[in-house]
């Protein structure tokens, strides 16, 4: 009989209630038995996300001069944060369950440059890179006018370096157009999962794509030895990477400051709920984490993954973390939504998240598909079907016997009324048209 970590996928069941499900590729809500201990800062300190601020502060002139586009925002990449009425009065209707509190959409989805969370780890990685080469070759200081390095004179220097990815889409997308604009040799090493348009977007700005028929984790697993054989290639690794997590965490202050403007209070009264699309758990992780730095015990983070790919839940569920993956409990690893096709866990994202992720959810790609026709049809907002996965958490929350309990153990049930929920979207405005189309017409 097979195994995993010397337990049988029947013993598996026996000590987890929701595995069977998971297995069966059912919706599941699930709260993490282990939420709720302190904030470990020992791998990632505060000063370290502030680190990662200041240098997206010191690349704005850069940003400003390569991409135009960001003028308005001074040369920071930032998404909106917007209220979503029409779409919380459709889903509390179609699914008969009251929304407490307002809803909220943070578009990443139409953040500048590559239009999808990614533009926040995979460019924050190459330009902490591009950094690097150019104090130690270029003769930059921290002090200079960062717009010099869109000159031909870095772009030569970059030109003899390499940047590496393994993707399923959306992370390749921003790393490449970034190292491609930087000057640097770029190849990203794309899953059988991954959208054509992405791939042809990415070879019409001169990045080498190289194609997989096997899943997201043995596109890195190649691309992680092809890169180690070039000493000046930088590989991303988006399963290991400390700075992609940085990058993420830095959302969380500028989310503050966005709340603030619109007068919303985050406190012991006023609970945030935050819902984050999942696939290695990168973006979702460093968010989450980032968060937890700024609001502590206030706010509530949830991740959210296809039925047929629940690599996080399974990793922290049995605590074998990066160590099992979907496939081995006979989860075919099949879904719509690209980005969040994973098989395995980040492990370190999986082991930072034990104690201060409060559960996951998975949501069928027929539902994905129903809610972005919804957001479409009530909100204007035009998403990629992995970007949905975040909008059925309020739903599971606020009517799964299991969510209740956990507002109820927090002494919550009572303070929903002047609650936050933040569907976050992580990709779509850079969706061609005719996909979207044939998107919608899934509904």
């Amino acid at each position: 009989m097979k195994t995993i970590a010397g337990l049988s996928i029947l013993e598996w069941q026996g000590k987890h209630q929701l595995l069977n499900n998971l297995i069966q590729m059912d919706e599941v809500f699930w709260i993490n038995p282990d939420y709720g201990t302190e904030l470990d800062e020992t791998i990632v300190q505060a000063d370290h996300v502030k680190s990662a601020e200041d240098r997206l502060g010191r690349f704005a002139d850069y940003i400003v001069e390569a991409f135009p586009e960001t003028g308005t925002m001074q040369g920071i990449i930032e998404s909106p944060l917007v209220e979503i009425p029409s779409m919380q009065k459709n889903m509390e209707k179609s699914y008969n369950v009251e929304i407490q509190g307002k809803l909220l959409l943070k578009c990443d989805s139409h953040l500048p440059i590559s239009g999808s969370i990614k533009a926040r780890g995979g460019i924050y990685e190459v330009l902490k890179r591009a950094e690097e080469i150019a104090m130690k070759h270029g003769g930059l200081k921290e002090t200079d006018d960062y717009g010099i390095l869109a000159s031909d004179t870095y772009k030569e220097l970059f030109s003899n370096y390499s940047i590496a990815v393994g993707s399923t889409g959306n992370l390749g997308m921003s790393i490449g157009i970034i190292s491609a604009k930087l000057g640097f040799r770029v190849t990203v090493h794309m899953s059988g999962d991954a959208k054509q348009w992405k791939k042809d977007k990415l070879t019409s700005l001169g990045v080498i794509v190289k194609e997989y028929d096997d899943d997201y984790s043995k596109a890195v697993e190649e691309g992680r030895v092809e890169a180690s054989l070039d000493p000046n290639c930088h590989f991303i690794d988006d399963e290991d990477s400390m700075d992609l997590f940085l990058g993420y965490a830095t959302a969380a202050e500028r989310l503050k400051n966005q709340l603030k403007d619109r007068s919303i209070r985050v406190d012991e009264d006023h609970p945030l709920f935050v819902y984050l699309p999942c696939g290695v758990g990168g973006g979702p992780g460093g968010i989450t984490y980032g968060l937890k730095l700024v609001f502590g015990e206030h706010v509530h983070c949830f991740f959210a993954e296809p039925t047929h790919s629940p690599c996080m839940t399974i990793g922290l569920m049995t605590g074998l973390h990066d160590k099992v993956s979907v496939q081995e409990f006979g989860i075919d690893n099949k879904t719509e939504a690209d980005g969040l096709a994973v098989g395995r866990p980040s492990g370190l994202v999986s082991g930072l998240m034990t104690a201060i992720l409060s559960g996951s959810y998975t949501i069928e790609d027929k539902r994905l598909f129903e809610l972005l026709g919804k957001m479409a049809e009530t909100e204007g907002y035009y998403l990629e079907p992995s970007a949905l996965a975040g909008a059925y958490g309020p739903v599971h929350l606020m009517s799964d016997p299991t969510g209740q309990k956990y507002l109820d153990d927090l002494k919550l049930l009572g303070k929903m009324n002047d609650a936050t929920h933040i569907i976050w979207a992580t990709g779509g405005s850079m969706v061609p048209k005719d996909m979207m189309e044939q998107y919608l017409a899934k509904r």
